[in-house]
């Protein structure tokens, strides 16, 4: 991919994903560092309630078959947790992808295997977690992660490192939201505090990318607009490939865990707003044009919310009603 920039020395400059890489080596850098500092190692096994744990059956004989009454965990904190679950289990594939785009030297290198490597506690907690508390089926959870990890996982933005960052500026809080929510949702305190560990991690993971788009802005700020309207219009979460997503996502959309309003409000905004998105001058006439396509989609986008959020409310009144009676 390459452009034309009026921001960048001459109107000659063109970007490419192996200048912009180069460029922000520096600021990979320094956020490294300071994510470093701030991140706090934590031990998996520490949040896994252990002592409800009983065999399964299999090679031991007082293996206990799995029922849904065995475990404190609402329908709805299953669903999203097995969502959310299937989500980490691909991180053998988003590896795959950021290692091919930002490269395995140098900075950039460093925090690739870094990130991978906090992302595969939350595999490995969650999954912990649900079995030893018998929030789900073990036989259907093992059946979903081999269909959704045999399907394979490609992103949306694998044809562009500055598509890639901008992506992972949202999605990072995206997962964040959907995390603590579920942990709320769940009924059960020890998966709330699992899950807010989780998200605490999830976080930190998008105020490195935020800043690292931020960064692009200032250096490329017409390709960086253009890049965030594309990811924006054409946002999906990276579990849309496994097996039920659709059926699940509508139910976790119902339950408040995920959806338009908490999409718009909790996720896209606060980047937007951080950044000055919307606020943002010295565009040339692409950049421009991108941001405004970007306000047009987010004013459609809070009408379409709005819309959900008098549904919901009446669908909320019609079980209010039906309780009462």
């Amino acid at each position: 991919m390459t452009i034309t920039s009026p921001h960048l020395g001459s109107p000659s400059s063109e970007w490419t994903d192996a200048r912009l890489l180069y460029a922000l080596e520096e600021v990979v850098e320094t956020e490294l560092n300071r994510h470093l500092k701030v991140a706090k190692d934590w031990m998996p096994h520490e949040y896994v309630p252990w002592s409800d744990a009983r065999n399964f059956p299999g090679i031991f004989e007082d293996g206990e078959a799995w029922d849904k009454e065995q475990s404190k965990v609402t329908e709805l904190g299953r669903i999203a947790l097995v969502v959310n679950l299937l989500t980490e289990d691909n991180l053998p594939s988003y590896h795959h992808e950021i290692a091919s785009l930002f490269g395995r030297d140098g900075a950039w290198g460093t925090w690739v295997h870094r990130w991978t490597a906090e992302e595969g506690r939350h595999g490995i907690v969650m999954r912990d977690y649900l079995l030893a508390s018998r929030a789900v089926d073990p036989d259907k959870l093992e059946a979903f992660r081999m269909q959704h990890m045999a399907e394979g996982f490609e992103s949306d933005n694998r044809h562009s490192m500055l598509h890639s960052v901008a992506y992972v500026a949202f999605q990072e809080l995206a997962t964040r939201v959907s995390h603590r929510n579920t942990g709320h949702q769940s009924g059960d305190p020890v998966c709330d505090r699992m899950l807010a560990r989780i998200a605490t991690d999830e976080n930190l993971h998008m105020v490195f990318y935020r800043n690292l788009l931020k960064a692009a802005f200032e250096l490329a700020p017409d390709l960086t607009m253009q890049a965030v309207r594309d990811v924006i219009v054409n946002f999906r979460m990276p579990g849309h490939g496994m097996p039920g997503f659709e059926r699940a996502a509508a139910q976790m959309a119902i339950g408040e865990v995920y959806n338009m309003r908490i999409h718009h409000d909790d996720v896209l905004q606060p980047v937007l707003r951080h950044l000055k998105v919307m606020d943002m001058g010295d565009l040339g006439p692409e950049g421009l044009q991108a941001q405004e396509e970007l306000g047009m989609f987010m004013g459609g986008l809070d009408s379409e919310a709005s819309k959900f959020d008098v549904k919901l409310a009446a669908r909320k009144a019609r079980m209010a009603a039906r309780a009462a009676g």
